[in-house]
This record gives C-alpha cells, sequence and structure tokens, in this order.
C-alpha cells in the first residue's frame, strides 16, 4: 500500500506573511533543513525548493515566484554552492527586485573572499553565529 504524500508548501504561520527564501546547494540539504527548523521557531515561514516545490511544478516559475513574495533570502554559502549557478541565479534575481531585498549570506567551511563579490560586499553570518541572526530575525518577524 503506498504511503499518502504530505502536501510541500512554504511553512507559514497563519496571519505571518514573513517569509525567508533558503538558497542552497542540494548536497547541503541536511543543513538547510536544520537552518529552516530554526527560522520556523521564530515564527517565520521558510521555502527550500527540495521540499517546496512538487513534482509537475515548474522548477523556475516555483522559485521566481517565491522570490518575489519573500521577505528575504537567506543564503547558505558553502565550498558546494559557491559557484553553484541557480544559487547565483536566486541571488541575482532576489537583489533585483524592487522594495527591501534583505539578503543574508551565511558561511560555512567558506571564506568572505571564496564568494562570489556581489554578495561578498553583503555583511555574512557564519553558521556558528547563525543564533545572532535567528535573533534580528525574531524581531524582524515579530
Amino acid at each position: 500500500m503506498a504511503k499518502s504524500a504530505s502536501k510541500k508548501t512554504p511553512r507559514r504561520q497563519t496571519g505571518n506573511p514573513y517569509t525567508v527564501f533558503v538558497s542552497h546547494a542540494t548536497a547541503d540539504k541536511w543543513i538547510a533543513k536544520r537552518i529552516c527548523d530554526a527560522i520556523e521557531q521564530t515564527g517565520a515561514a521558510t521555502f527550500r525548493d527540495d521540499r517546496d516545490i512538487e513534482g509537475g511544478d515548474s522548477i523556475p516559475d516555483k522559485i521566481r515566484t517565491q522570490l518575489l513574495q519573500a521577505s528575504e533570502l537567506l543564503v547558505l554559502m558553502t565550498p558546494n554552492s559557491v559557484n553553484r549557478p541557480w544559487v547565483l541565479l536566486e541571488i541575482g534575481a532576489f537583489w533585483g527586485r524592487k522594495g527591501n531585498s534583505r539578503i543574508v549570506p551565511v558561511l560555512y567551511l567558506v571564506d568572505v573572499s571564496n564568494i562570489p563579490e556581489h554578495i561578498a560586499s553583503i555583511k555574512a553570518v557564519h553558521l556558528n553565529d547563525l543564533d545572532a541572526y535567528l535573533d534580528g530575525l525574531q524581531n524582524r518577524v515579530s
């Protein structure tokens, strides 16, 4: 007997539209999951492509829609993601939209000098200091 599939949608708190789009390389999915769990504890919703895009969805369309709706973009920068085309595309698409476009690079096993120049100018958070980011996020969500 087949298991019933659970609907995979961005985790949203009722009445709270604040959403963090979590950009990451597929190889870093385990870390991205832990970050999403921590973000959701602040009351914010998260979008993660590997969880929230269903079979049959247009991947580019779904990502574009979620980037336009997201309140901020968290980019997990690791040796796996620093030059991944999709990660770079998501950064550029989010950066290019109008309005407040908070982009938060989270560094894990990379130095600022190793990440693309257009994101290296943004104050990054080291994964070990994620709690400081979460405190600031809690204030933005409230």
